[in-house]
């Protein structure tokens, strides 16, 4: 067994994401079968991109405006104006242009699948929680709604930028205690899926959160470690290297 060091920056994550959630077992088999839903998120634009050039139906889509609420530099002014043309839902893996959760989730049933991203991760615990800014609860009170009350799946792409170190339950009942500024947070269900996890899927190593940090555009880095016999950590540096050149993300 061999590891390698390799670092990651918060967009070469995302399309790790994009590209592990692609060949994820359950995402091949919902495609065949059911009704797939990747709410809009900045995360959530690079795994619609992979899967609808996949699916050779990526003609149409843009990641720009694929999100609803976003964090940006404080003072930042140059955010494009975008109109979102809706969620990406895709029936027998077919996508249904300018559908959103909110038009199917009613029809949504064991079997089929949600993809939605979240603001904060608890790696040690794989769990993950979701800002919310939205009176009413947003897109994550209507997916739970089918999870807990139809058994439908959810799939939490989400990346170790967003990883805190205590427990979520407690920072979720700060956020909300009625003394609080600022958004709500909601802890949710679902199976967390990392970069750490695409590495593992695409390359069949063993893959850890070893540090973090950097400048001159690696802000927010994470530097992984490999692990695994050397045809595995090969190929998990031949993936890591075909998206080297990711630019930063600007949606």
């Amino acid at each position: 067994m061999k590891m390698k060091q390799f670092i990651l920056t918060p967009s070469m994550s995302k399309r790790l994401i994009g590209k592990g959630i692609a060949v994820h077992p359950t995402i091949q088999s919902v495609l065949k079968k059911g009704t797939l839903v990747i709410v809009a998120g900045t995360t959530n634009g690079y795994v619609a991109e992979e899967l609808l050039t996949a699916t050779k139906q990526i003609e149409g889509f843009s990641r720009t405006g694929f999100r609803r609420g976003i964090v940006i530099p404080p003072n930042f002014t140059n955010l494009p104006k975008t109109e979102l043309q809706g969620d990406v839902v895709l029936i027998d893996g077919s996508w249904q242009q300018g559908l959103t959760i909110f038009d199917v989730v009613d029809d949504l049933k064991s079997g089929d699948v949600i993809l939605k991203g979240g603001n904060v991760l608890d790696v040690q615990c794989s769990r993950a929680a979701v800002y919310i800014g939205h009176p009413e609860g947003g897109t994550i009170c209507a997916a739970i709604q089918a999870v807990v009350g139809r058994r439908v799946q959810m799939i939490v792409p989400i990346g170790l930028e967003k990883r805190v170190a205590d427990d979520i339950d407690d920072l979720a009942d700060d956020c909300n205690a009625q003394t609080t500024e600022g958004p709500r947070m909601l802890c949710i269900p679902g199976e967390v899926f990392t970069e750490l996890d695409a590495i593992g899927v695409l390359s069949g190593s063993t893959a850890r959160l070893l540090a973090g940090g950097g400048i001159y555009g690696a802000e927010g880095c994470v530097w992984i470690g490999a692990k695994g016999d050397g045809e595995q950590v090969r190929a998990a540096e031949a993936l890591i290297e075909s998206v080297s050149d990711e630019p930063p993300c600007q949606v």
